[in-house]
């Protein structure tokens, strides 16, 4: 099955091509640079961004793949969640191809493509031996969500953000450090090199036995360390910068893993999924390395870093999964605030 998607759910532009789960071509225009001098996402630059590069990122996207678009069988688009504004980019256009193609299309949830970035192959021989159940831990800019996939399609969320997502706190503590737009992966670079114990951040919700997350609290944990630091008009020393980054993370980190380890104990799962931007993160994926072992589960996370960002070929794949069970759309509209459970 040859299908092409499209997603447009933020800053980045993308399309891919995928023939079943192997994916043929994942084109990604990303508009970092057009967003940097803002600090942030401004959504009306990144709707008219996605407008002016969209056809030229299929362009490229079909010649990567070697096709043409009368090849394609089905059309995979993001419906939800994100920007709204962005969204209605890529839903416009693929509702425009599959109608003038007349091929069916697929909605999908952008936080189950990050999850079925785990499913994703290179080659048709590449095996991916997934057993369920499955603990899925998903963290992004938007999102700390875990849940337990029971099957393709079943879900049963455990826990969700309660204010600020773990990607979403990287990226602030990383503006407070003065280290720019996005600054989160920098920051986990520079954590690299400073001395996680110097600062004894509390670890968050630590006494709340459940399977939530919150950020804000260490967030403001952090501030008050930089504010008491720069108060004489200093700035803070590049070692300084380090640490704070380092302890900042470990903790960031723990909270995700004691979340996880809860949630093995609890539970009998078979494999432990990774998904989201900040499954990039290297001592996340370490951790979680570990905590598998432990509990004697595989241990699954997109090894193709392109995979772990925002990109099309996760939504292929995605839809794959989806048209073989016949979940079809004909008439849909964006859904900013799309849930996986919803979107079943």
């Amino acid at each position: 099955m040859i299908i092409l998607a499209i997603d447009t759910s933020c800053d980045d532009t993308s399309v891919a091509i995928s023939s079943d789960n192997v994916v043929l071509a994942n084109i990604i225009f990303s508009q970092v640079a057009l967003h940097k001098e803002w600090g942030g996402v401004v959504p009306t630059i990144a709707k008219r961004a996605h407008q002016e590069h969209i056809d030229g990122v299929i362009q490229k996207a079909m010649k990567q793949a070697k096709m043409s678009l009368s090849s394609i069988e089905v059309f995979g688009v993001t419906q939800g969640p994100g920007l709204a504004i962005a969204l209605e980019v890529g839903i416009a256009k693929a509702k425009e191809l599959a109608s003038t193609y007349n091929k069916p299309l697929v909605a999908v949830n952008h936080m189950e493509g990050h999850l079925y970035a785990n499913f994703a192959a290179t080659h048709s021989s590449q095996k991916k031996d997934i057993q369920f159940p499955a603990l899925v831990l998903l963290v992004s800019g938007g999102h700390s969500d875990l849940f337990i996939m029971r099957d393709h399609g079943h879900y049963e969320k455990l826990g969700e953000k309660l204010d600020d997502a773990v990607g979403e706190a990287f990226d602030k503590v990383a503006r407070m450090l003065g280290l720019g737009y996005p600054g989160g992966a920098l920051l986990a670079k520079l954590a690299e090199k400073g001395d996680s114990s110097i600062y004894k951040f509390p670890v968050p919700l630590h006494q709340v036995k459940d399977f939530n997350f919150s950020y804000s609290g260490l967030k403001t944990a952090i501030q008050r360390v930089i504010k008491e630091k720069t108060a004489n008009g200093t700035l803070l020393a590049q070692y300084e910068i380090c640490d704070i980054s380092a302890s900042f993370q470990r903790v960031a980190i723990h909270h995700l893993i004691e979340r996880v380890e809860r949630a093995l104990q609890i539970y009998e799962v078979k494999s432990l999924l990774l998904g989201g931007g900040v499954s990039a993160n290297l001592l996340l994926r370490k951790h979680l390395r570990n905590i598998a072992k432990k509990y004697h589960v595989e241990f699954f996370y997109p090894k193709n870093k392109k995979l772990c960002m925002d990109n099309a070929a996760m939504i292929a794949v995605t839809a794959w999964y989806k048209a073989m069970r016949g979940e079809f759309v004909k008439d849909f509209d964006r859904n900013p605030g799309m849930s996986i459970e919803s979107s079943h």
